[in-house]
């Protein structure tokens, strides 16, 4: 069956709680780590709601404080099931059905925080394409993003070598040029200066300055 064109999506993002955000960026952000975790988290929901394909981002997180922050972005927050991330992303994904029967349902990482809404569309539009498609992450290893058809089964693979896992259960993996912001996703101290250089949301960029003037990663 022939998808709509450029069909609205719902976009599914998981947030840890924060004792577990954002652990290898400890050294470097110190005291700071939090606040980074929930900033980053907020500017990659607040570029994915700006997004012409995005009808709505629920979010899936089992800790209050950036429940809180992501809500006020515009998130729909739900709770984490507490089964682990890909649990966390079909529970959202029943929740987006729920909220919109008939749309197309899709996951992204919520450590986005250079996230372009234009590049964003680009990625969305291309996997409108196809039953169930995923892009990798900059490192080719990983997925930034994976997403179904409205009807088709929506059984995502995310952790560690998530690419291969992608591949060998049949989605179709995403070649879309000029799209790097969908695609960095930030674990580490340099992952951060990259994404810094690709130029990050406001909040981001607020924590990693205090970083920054305390000698860390943000430097």
């Amino acid at each position: 069956m022939p998808a709509p064109e450029n069909p609205a999506w719902t976009l599914v993002v998981p947030v840890k709680t924060l004792i577990a955000a954002k652990t290898r960026l400890a050294a470097a952000a110190g005291p700071h780590r939090a606040a980074l975790a929930v900033a980053i988290a907020c500017d990659t929901v607040e570029a994915a709601l700006r997004c012409a394909l995005v009808a709505r981002v629920v979010v899936v997180t089992g800790d209050p404080v950036p429940a809180e922050a992501l809500a006020e972005v515009g998130a729909h927050v739900v709770g984490d099931p507490g089964a682990g991330l890909n649990a966390a992303l079909r529970h959202g994904a029943a929740e987006a059905v729920r909220l919109e029967p008939g749309g197309a349902v899709g996951a992204l990482q919520a450590d986005l925080p250079a996230l372009r809404p234009a590049e964003l569309a680009r990625v969305l539009a291309a996997a409108s394409a196809f039953d169930q498609a995923f892009l990798p992450d900059s490192a080719e290893v990983g997925t930034t993003f994976y997403g179904v058809r409205a009807g088709v089964p929506f059984t995502p693979g995310f952790g560690g070598e998530s690419r291969a896992r992608h591949l060998r259960r049949g989605a179709a993996e995403l070649s879309v040029q000029g799209v790097e912001s969908v695609r960095h996703d930030v674990d580490t101290p340099d992952d951060l200066r990259r994404a810094l250089v690709l130029g990050v949301g406001p909040r981001t960029l607020a924590v990693a300055g205090r970083i920054s003037a305390a000698g860390g990663a943000g430097g």
